[in-house]
């Protein structure tokens, strides 16, 4: 392969990553900071986590990814390492961990990377930026009311105007497989039928089985269960197991906590809501909006996750996802103001000292300030142009003399 070929090709990422750079890096920037902004005025701490860990943090046992969706390597002592598909059993460790005797609540949140292989690709990322946070020891009705009003006020807080956060509960599912007597496999093969939203292998399903009226009417129906209060109402009337009736009365608990918050408008129902990570026990909850198919938030209790690491600690987090609400915020066109609105200071060498001491000033306010030394041959203009391209708001010119001019610039 010619030298010049091979040194273009290396010019690519491999599938499923991406290069973030200029006005779109800044505008994630700023939108990371104004969600990460809400989870500190929420009261929570930061916590930093390995990007690799051992596999077995990660493993299907402890309800995330399968292992095909890792990416794996060995250490030098032949222990296999994952790239972390999901930050939430990372904090889970770090709790068990630091905050063995603590009983009261623990809250914390982070922003990171997480990396799951998507086989043929088709689109999808590999790598996707979460904003997470995770209340640990505190396993009320208010916990959840206070993290799904945390999500809707970050949602708000990016620009959003237009979306819901549907909430679901993990043991109404349970609850229901269980009345219907199904086994593992068959409890397994539905899941897939109601994920796909596939109501005619549903009932083709159960109706073969022998199940009580209401319980079959229920399952058959879950797919097509979302809206408001109305909804709990008609699933409690339909089952009678202890689990599912619970679950059901939570919801009615969580919905009153968000009348409370004054953003109960913001949020629907959908009582046929699984979710992928096997770990969640309790209220589940995703968010969407209008520009991207996938969910820009998801979240949901998580009471024995920690156990798996030595500590008994009731838990609830969310994660919003990134990219998925960049691409929802490019597509609806909200305005982010990511210009920074910079001075350049050109000058000679022989004023060196005085622009030195113009961008230290400048630096004292709060004011971005870049230094560049001006060619003799390169004419003003072309620094003008420069500074168009690159967010420069205004150029100080130190010319031969010492006399300062300033240049306005408009956008490019």
């Amino acid at each position: 392969m010619p030298e010049n070929l091979n040194q273009k090709s290396l010019l690519f990422t491999p599938e499923g990553v991406r290069d973030i750079y200029g006005e779109d890096c800044e505008k994630r920037v700023k939108i990371q900071n104004a969600i990460h902004d809400i989870m500190k005025l929420y009261g929570f701490k930061d916590i930093q986590t390995p990007t690799f860990e051992f596999f077995d943090i990660f493993s299907h046992e402890k309800g995330t990814v399968t292992s095909r969706e890792m990416f794996k390597f060995f250490d030098q002592y032949n222990n296999t390492l994952v790239l972390r598909p999901d930050i939430t059993p990372s904090v889970a460790r770090c709790v068990a961990k630091y905050y063995e005797q603590e009983d009261m609540q623990i809250r914390l949140c982070y922003t990171g990377n997480t990396f799951v292989h998507r086989s043929g690709y088709q689109g999808k990322l590999s790598e996707i930026t979460q904003i997470g946070a995770e209340l640990m020891n505190d396993d009320s009705s208010d916990a959840d009311g206070e993290m799904i009003a945390m999500t809707i006020e970050g949602l708000l807080k990016s620009g959003l105007k237009e979306f819901k956060v549907d909430i679901g509960h993990a043991a109404l599912f349970r609850g229901l497989v269980e009345e219907a007597r199904l086994t593992g496999e068959e409890t397994q093969q539905l899941k897939i039928y109601l994920q796909n939203k596939n109501i005619f292998a549903v009932e083709d399903m159960l109706e073969k089985k022998d199940i009580p009226g209401d319980c079959k009417e229920l399952l058959i129906r879950l797919p097509d269960l979302f809206g408001g209060m109305e909804t709990i109402a008609y699933a409690k009337e339909r089952t009678s197991h202890a689990g599912a009736a619970e679950a059901l009365e939570r919801l009615e608990k969580i919905y009153q906590i968000l009348e409370t918050y004054g953003l109960s408008d913001h949020i629907t129902f959908d009582l046929g809501m699984l979710s992928h990570f096997e770990y969640y026990t309790g209220v589940i909850f995703k968010a969407y909006t209008y520009g991207t198919g996938d969910a820009i938030v998801t979240g949901g209790r998580y009471d024995h996750l920690t156990e798996q690491f030595g500590k008994q600690t009731p838990a609830i987090g969310l994660v919003f996802v990134l990219d998925q609400l960049m691409e929802a915020l490019d597509s609806q066109q909200v305005k982010i103001d990511a210009r920074e609105g910079d001075t350049l200071i050109l000058y000679r060498s022989a004023n060196r000292r005085p622009a030195i001491e113009l961008a230290n000033e400048l630096r004292t306010r709060n004011k971005p300030a870049r230094l560049m030394r001006k060619n003799a041959e390169t004419p003003l203009e072309e620094y003008k142009e420069f500074g168009r391209r690159n967010e420069v708001e205004s150029i100080l010119y130190i010319d031969d003399t010492g006399e300062v001019t300033e240049f306005r610039l408009g956008s490019a």
